[in-house]
């Protein structure tokens, strides 16, 4: 049979354009046209979001083979719920929660302070943070759903000055919108959603040009202000805002060597299952730290050091590297989008993730203090895991809905 050269540039032709297809798809530009549904996804951002929830799901399916609260089943059904979320969020046009500011800092302020409520509230570890719902007969925490409204809040009252807050009396409104659902959070007390819900939110305050000697001034405050609340609270006679075990983290995090068999014994059994793991793991199921009952919420506050215990160094590594992934990506996104909502508001969910990650892997190795930070999107909680993929449904949104980039 004669060879066809014209067959051969036509089957070139059609490589390079599938070459030219998939180097779009990567690059979160227009691989189907208009109306195809991958121009409608972010899939640089998505794609690694979704490997750390696989990723997730085996180290908590792994920790359910030792401990009996990681249910399986229920961390399954969080990730079903939460998908069901991110896509309704994905599919919702957000922008205009911008003109609604007021009445979603109220809401805020409410779900926050639900726990409250006589017959609905459920106490855990100290702390009266979750709602149980009677008919439906399962539980969850408003302050984590707090975390994105805030971030809305910020952002929409960010947007307000277009990217210049000139006068004292926009800045304190903006340090406002932070400060109430902080305050809020506290009550419960949350120190660790709090800390989360003051960071995204100064951030956003940050970006959204607010002058640096203002920033530095609230810096100072509230640095001195937490001074006076743990030097108040560790004295007899002075009104105690933090709590017995919320000052003993404290005491650890500055002197790790402290009582290792009582206030410091969680931070040392960290550290042990960290540094046990090696250089590629003891292998799914062989995390003995946690099998034996030495590390205690290995599926939830010290879920990295159950992984770094089973997948070693590598392992957390590659956990670092998705998520590097999924910051930049979301990173990248926020500075191609014109709306000032909607940037500020990726620029809020980016920091909710980032401080999430420092604060949990260096509670872990001694680095942080100790606080009741879930790892997004590894953690074992349903509630948790609903929140994080509404706020990648949140990123999503914002490529589905924004005015067509430069690219």
């Amino acid at each position: 049979m004669a060879l066809n050269t014209q067959d051969l540039v036509g089957d070139k032709s059609v490589i390079e354009t599938i070459k030219g297809r998939l180097i779009r798809i990567f690059h979160g530009r227009d691989p189907l046209g208009e109306g195809g549904l991958l121009t409608k996804i972010f899939l640089p951002q998505l794609l690694p979001v979704a490997l750390l929830v696989i990723y997730g799901t085996v180290v908590v399916w792994s920790a359910s083979l030792t401990i009996a609260d990681a249910s399986f089943s229920r961390h399954v059904i969080g990730i079903a719920v939460g998908l069901v979320a991110a896509i309704f969020v994905w599919r919702y046009d957000y922008r205009g929660l911008a003109n609604y500011t007021i009445p979603l800092l109220i809401l805020d302020v409410l779900l926050i302070l639900s726990p409250k409520i006589p017959g609905i509230g459920v106490e855990a570890k100290g702390m009266l943070g979750w709602v149980r719902v009677p008919i439906l007969r399962f539980t969850f925490q408003p302050a984590e759903l707090a975390k994105i409204i805030t971030i809305i809040v910020v952002a929409g009252v960010a947007a307000e000055y277009n990217g210049k807050v000139e006068t004292l009396k926009d800045y304190v409104k903006l340090c406002a919108s932070v400060f109430v659902p902080f305050a809020a959070i506290m009550m419960q007390p949350d120190l660790g959603t709090a800390l989360i819900v003051m960071v995204a939110g100064a951030t956003i305050i940050i970006c959204a040009g607010a002058p640096a000697r203002w920033v530095l001034v609230t810096i100072g405050l509230i640095v001195g202000f937490a001074a006076a609340v743990v030097i108040t609270s560790s004295m007899e006679g002075m009104p105690h805002l933090l709590k017995e075990y919320q000052l003993n983290r404290l005491i650890v995090f500055m002197d790790p060597s402290v009582d290792p068999t009582g206030v410091g014994y969680n931070l040392q059994q960290a550290k042990i299952a960290v540094g046990s793991g090696g250089i590629f793991g003891k292998g799914i199921g062989n995390a003995t730290q946690s099998a034996s009952g030495f590390l205690p919420e290995a599926h939830t506050d010290f879920v990295f050091a159950l992984l770094a215990e089973e997948f070693g160094f590598m392992g957390a590594i590659a956990l670092l590297a998705l998520f590097a992934w999924m910051i930049y990506a979301t990173l990248a996104l926020a500075g191609r989008i014109e709306s000032t909502f909607s940037r500020l508001m990726l620029v809020g969910v980016i920091a909710m993730w980032a401080f999430q990650l420092l604060q949990n892997i260096g509670m872990c190795i001694g680095i942080m203090p100790i606080t009741g930070i879930p790892l997004p999107f590894i953690s074992f909680g349903s509630t948790s895991m609903v929140v994080q993929l509404m706020a990648v449904g949140l990123v999503q949104s914002a490529w589905r809905h924004a005015v067509r980039h430069t690219l």
